[in-house]
């Protein structure tokens, strides 16, 4: 098995090779793992304790941030180091002043793992949600390093429930421990004989508290808003502006739209203009315009999605036809009611919402009509679904402490 698992290694290597002639990603893939071992080695922060933290990519280091930050706050004498796998973590956070040190994960050649673990010889290592690489997993429980796996959320369709999954078993037995987000998580491990594991909860619940704790006054969208109500639509693809779109232009009811879209490229942001029949605005170009005329401003940049939903009264959240759902829990700590398309399966705050009432799911343009009519006719619905999104964030935080509390002995 772990010859096979090293093939396979090789040639999703050789994919990403071939993939970086005409990828864009791919080629920030590689580029940014040259050099990667002797960068390491040049780096001041080595020589004293370190804690390696690590994240698939932005979503995955989002979740991890509140441990990251409480522990660099309890425990200042200790380095960090901060490695990402997708480029789309590693360019957006590549200067986060929370880590001492900050690059990509090299990939999971036994060799290659060997010498990155050597050189940094970290103290102990977290693992943020997923991202098992047996390499490297397996080369610290060797070396006798504590390695611990948090926010961790286990389905029973996952390979490591699969009779051909023995490698992946053995690599959760590698762990210290592991936090997992629930029972459901929990009795799935102890069903293949993982003990070495606890509910902490999901420290996601921890970085949205915070953030509304510490939100970003916006001018501009504050006089976009004037006295408005706004339904935000978040990380929307194509096939959700296809119904969002239609709504707009259909809508007769006293509010405003905001849409933040997943992608921001150029084209994109002018052939969704280009669809909408309201006055419609680019955050980017409202600076020296009057912007309170406008009914649809669209947030062209990445990063102030989490601070806008201050302003709104409902919030869309993209994804939900496509492969999932993106972050429910930003809008919902600000008491937004969310909706979202169909794709939610995976996401445990999606089902909790919809079942107590603080969100609400649709199939078609007709049951989304429906949904948002009624927040927008009856007031009142908004209010409730508010009280419960606001209560199902205040009852679920706390996950980073009892991580740390558990951890911080070493």
């Amino acid at each position: 098995m772990t010859f096979l698992y090293n093939i396979i290694i090789g040639i999703y290597w050789l994919a990403i090779i071939i993939a970086s002639l005409f990828n864009k990603k791919a080629r920030k893939f590689i580029k940014g793992r040259h050099n990667l071992i002797s960068n390491l080695k040049q780096a001041r922060f080595l020589g004293g304790k370190v804690v390696w933290f690590h994240a698939a990519s932005l979503g995955e280091f989002e979740q991890g941030r509140p441990v990251i930050e409480t522990f660099r706050k309890l425990n200042p004498g200790y380095k960090i180091l901060l490695t990402f796998f997708s480029p789309s973590g590693y360019e957006i956070r590549k200067n986060y002043q929370g880590a001492d040190y900050i690059c990509y994960l090299p990939l999971d050649f036994s060799w290659l793992a060997d010498k990155f673990i050597t050189t940094v010889n970290p103290f102990a290592v977290y693992f943020i949600k997923y991202e098992f690489w047996y390499n490297h997993i397996r080369i610290l429980h060797k070396n006798n390093i504590k390695v611990y796996c948090f926010s961790a959320n286990f389905r029973v369709n996952q390979i490591f429930f699969k009779w051909y999954g023995f490698l992946y078993r053995k690599m959760l037995h590698m762990f210290t421990h592991i936090f997992v987000q629930n029972q459901i998580s929990k009795d799935l491990l102890t069903s293949i004989g993982i003990k070495n594991v606890s509910i902490s909860g999901d420290t996601r619940f921890d970085r949205v508290h915070f953030l509304a704790s510490q939100i970003k006054h916006l001018p501009l969208i504050e006089r976009f808003k004037n006295n408005h109500r706004i339904i935000i639509a978040g990380s929307t693809w194509p096939s959700d502006e296809e119904y969002l779109v239609q709504f707009i232009n259909q809508c007769n009811g006293d509010c405003k739209f905001i849409i933040a879209p997943h992608e921001i490229e150029k084209v994109q942001i002018e052939n969704l203009i280009a669809n909408l029949n309201r006055k419609t605005l680019k955050y980017s170009e409202a600076e020296n315009l009057n912007i309170e005329d406008f009914e649809v401003l669209l947030i062209d940049n990445i990063g102030m999605l989490s601070s806008v939903y201050q302003y709104g009264s409902i919030a869309y959240i993209g994804g939900g036809f496509g492969k999932g759902i993106h972050n429910v829990l930003e809008a919902a700590t600000f008491g937004l009611p969310v909706i979202f398309g169909p794709n939610y399966n995976k996401f445990r705050e999606a089902h909790d919402l919809v079942e107590s009432g603080g969100a609400f799911t649709f199939n078609d343009f007709d049951s989304l009509k429906n949904i948002l009519n009624k927040f927008l006719n009856e007031p009142e619905t908004i209010q409730t679904a508010s009280q419960i999104c606001k209560q199902y964030i205040s009852d679920n935080t706390g996950a980073t402490e009892k991580i740390l509390s558990r951890t911080l002995n070493f």
